[in-house]
């Protein structure tokens, strides 16, 4: 049974890490996690399914209770932000684990690293990545490791840095690294070997090349993003834009910084495609996708059902406090209160949004409709449910409902013509016996340059109504 196995899982925050543990669950494994601080595991719903062990990878003796009866571990970190030592911090972390993997008697490390021709003058980053793998096997553990390029989906930070500058930019001058041969491969794929690997013992002590069936270069994967968007874009070739440059730029048009952009722009000098067919004859089950179906994958995670940032379980919530986030395409603005009532109570204030009610604000939202209709959009409707308990599928004036949980929570999807697609989410959640934390959620999925435009125009408008719509429920409630 694999539940009499132990997996260790480092990097369990991370974009890989954090989608391979619910799919060692799936599978009977019994998962501990590594981590330098508990409270990272919040937003995770699967953390109350895990062990925990606070530590770090450059702290040796805090390996050896995390390494304590386990099978096999993951390896999946890395410290490409840590400033110019990163390198060596990576060197010395895979020494320390290894050599207290070793020490535990952990049968199999699995590592993800990066593909890259050895004999080619690689990137900084990219020769790190092979050099932490060495650096694994010398200490004697048994190690398989895997070698990937840009990992295609959403949270991937190689992908948000195409997503982002395609969505933004109709036109842009792209330097020679955008020409560079890139063999992407479906964050979906790169799990698959990842499980895999747990079960044949043919991939022990290899150094496994994983790709995609398709073979582009960074151009014609912006290309291809715009098609599967229905996007419109132009690229112009230019000799010059040296990585440093094209670092900062990124920077400044998209959420992922500079920190992250210069390294992976760096390795895109070096073709990084498959040149060794091992993983068909050592993984015959699995067929990776190719890249217009990852993207495709990756878009369907538009969604607020697929976004994994969730508020704070702290009870210490001040009255209306607001953030506004971007993660995995999608703008999330979320307000939040202590409402003196039961979750029921809040949950009817729900109830009471639109139709017959009306909305806070309700002249603004009616011009908003009278806008909608004369582009062809649905107006104001104002439907009513047929039954007096709200369901998924019900319409309320310009809103679906799509999601509905008694006395907890409520989504609507916006049925208006919008450059995107966009959420309004109401949670009730419990803080004791008398208060309940009341959370109002924006989701806004931009399509393109004209979504983004839209967002920031009438931003300041909606801080407006959303500000006093949650005011109202909470009085309501109350």
């Amino acid at each position: 049974m694999n539940g009499s196995k132990l997996i260790l899982v480092t990097g369990a925050t991370g974009y890989v890490g954090a989608r391979l543990i619910p799919r060692l669950l799936q599978r009977g494994y019994a998962v501990r996690v590594l981590v330098r601080n508990r409270d990272k595991l919040t937003r995770f719903p699967w953390r109350t399914s895990v062990q925990t062990v606070v530590g770090d990878v450059l702290t040796p003796q805090t390996l050896g209770p995390a390494l304590a009866g386990v099978d096999a571990a993951y390896y999946l970190v890395h410290s490409m932000t840590a400033g110019p030592d990163f390198a060596q911090q990576d060197l010395t972390a895979a020494r320390n684990f290894g050599r207290a993997a070793q020490n535990a008697g952990v049968k199999r490390v699995i590592y993800l690293g990066a593909l890259g021709n050895e004999q080619a003058r690689l990137s900084e980053h990219l020769r790190s990545r092979h050099e932490t793998g060495q650096a694994l096997r010398e200490t004697g553990v048994s190690v398989t490791e895997f070698r990937a390029a840009i990992i295609v989906g959403a949270g991937s930070i190689s992908f948000e840095m195409i997503r982002y500058l395609t969505d933004r930019v109709p036109t842009m001058i792209c330097p020679r690294w955008v020409r560079t041969k890139v063999q992407p491969i479906a964050i979906e794929d790169v799990l698959a070997y990842l499980l895999a690997a747990l079960e044949n013992r043919a991939g022990a002590d290899q150094i496994v090349e994983i790709g995609g069936t398709d073979v582009l270069t960074y151009g014609d994967m912006m290309k291809g993003y715009a098609r599967a968007r229905g996007l419109p874009r132009w690229l112009f070739h230019v000799p010059v834009l040296t990585p440093r440059l094209s670092s900062y730029w990124v920077h400044w048009v998209t959420p992922v910084s500079a920190a992250y952009a210069r390294p992976l722009i760096e390795g895109l000098r070096n073709e990084v495609i498959v040149t060794d067919d091992r993983a068909t004859e050592l993984f015959p089950e699995i067929k990776p996708a190719g890249y217009l179906q990852a993207v495709r994958n990756a878009l369907a995670q538009l969604d607020p059902a697929h976004v994994s940032d969730t508020p704070a379980d702290s009870a210490d919530v001040e009255r209306h406090t607001c953030s506004t986030s971007i993660l995995d395409g999608m703008i999330i603005e979320r307000r939040q209160t202590a409402v003196h009532a039961h979750p029921a109570a809040v949950f009817e204030a729900f109830m009471q949004l639109g139709g017959s009610h009306g909305w806070p604000c309700n002249a603004a939202w009616r011009l908003r409709a009278a806008l909608d209709r004369v582009v062809g959009g649905v107006g104001m409707r104002r439907s009513q449910p047929q039954t007096t308990q709200i369901q998924a599928g019900d319409t309320i004036d310009f809103f679906r409902v799509v999601a509905v949980e008694p006395d907890r929570m409520i989504r609507l999807k916006a049925e208006m013509k919008l450059p995107g697609a966009g959420w309004l989410q109401f949670e009730a959640q419990p803080l004791d016996d008398e208060h309940t934390r009341l959370v109002q959620t924006v989701f806004f999925a931009p399509k393109g340059l004209l979504g983004i435009l839209y967002w920031y125009l009438v931003y300041p408008a909606h801080k407006l109504i959303f500000a006093k719509m949650i005011e109202q429920l909470a009085s309501q409630a109350q």
